[in-house]
């Protein structure tokens, strides 16, 4: 049991320290628009239709019983309920593919994989998303920790937290749970 209960606290510590690397998140350096080639398509999603790169977001609003329908518990867990899977655990962290990067709960285009880099925490790292708008920030000052955390801009889901320790142009490291995103090859 003093095993268990060793093991667990190890890694929370091992997880809160990954994906909290220099947190000092108060300068950001600013966001250069990216070089994406970005063309608007519509998708069905609940018998609505949805632009993948809406020009303006409109909210999904959901009750937390439509969102247990249409996620998995995983996706639940992380997304409404602000969890994180385990470094090194998520089906993205080691992709290497191109394509695009959306999120599990609206189908919101959130990363393009030019934008992906090896940050070596465990978890998708991208240096900016493909439209600011399409991710929101918030405070989070949980567990004594003073972060930022990233948000879908159409859904509110949780995603991760960003950290100002990524790699140029904008030196911002998106480190996003890798559980709630769907990855779309290009063709």
């Amino acid at each position: 049991m003093n095993r268990i209960i060793f093991l667990f606290f190890i890694n929370i510590i091992i997880v809160i320290s990954a994906c909290s690397q220099n947190t000092k998140v108060a300068e950001k350096v600013p966001q250069q628009e990216a070089t994406l080639q970005v063309v608007t398509t519509k998708k069905n999603v609940d018998n609505e239709s949805v632009e993948r790169f809406p020009e303006k977001i409109e909210k999904v609003e959901k009750t937390e019983d439509e969102w247990r329908e249409i996620l998995t518990e995983e996706e639940y867990r992380i997304l409404r309920e602000e969890g994180t899977e385990r470094a090194f655990t998520g089906k993205y962290w080691d992709n290497k593919k191109k394509g695009t990067y959306y999120c599990s709960g609206c189908d919101l285009a959130l990363f393009d994989s030019k934008t992906k880099f090896k940050s070596g925490t465990g978890w998708p790292s991208f240096y900016q998303p493909i439209k600011k708008e399409y991710v929101g920030e918030k405070v989070d000052n949980k567990y004594g920790w003073n972060r930022t955390e990233v948000v879908c801009g159409r859904c509110d889901g949780h995603l991760g937290h960003v950290f100002d320790d990524g790699p140029a142009p904008t030196g911002l490291r998106y480190c996003i749970n890798g559980n709630i995103l769907t990855f779309k090859a290009n063709e």
